[in-house]
């Protein structure tokens, strides 16, 4: 079982910064992909960003170039700099774990944490 718990959320005005990070505990294993996806009020669940425990990264279309995801392997955290926010961009985010144990795949969602951008 793998944990995971999203902070760093809140009120932003257009333009401005906000910095999630998501700490994972539990039975983790190598390699795994930390990611990030996010779900405004009546809309699907979205991709934005995932990083694999080797660096490597990939971004939505619509936040390339305006969000860095990032990872401490040491800590088990993802985090995702958000920067040039848009009030598109407010949803609730949420953390992903996609990994195997032993050859069997596993994933697993936090909770979330809400993004408002607003003025």
């Amino acid at each position: 079982q793998v944990q995971l718990v999203e902070s760093g959320g809140g009120l932003v005005q257009p333009g401005g910064s906000l910095r999630l990070s998501c700490a994972a505990s539990g039975s983790i294993f190598n390699p795994n992909t930390m990611g990030w996806y996010r779900q405004a009020p009546g809309k699907q669940r979205e991709y934005v960003a995932s990083i694999t425990s080797g660096g490597s990264t990939n971004y939505a279309d619509s936040v390339k170039g305006r969000f860095t995801i990032s990872r401490d392997n040491a800590k088990n955290t993802v985090y995702l700099q958000m920067n040039s926010l848009n009030p598109e961009d407010t949803a609730v985010y949420y953390c992903h774990i996609d990994g195997a144990s032993w050859g069997f795949p596993y994933n697993y969602w936090g909770q979330g944490t809400l993004v408002t951008v607003s003025p």
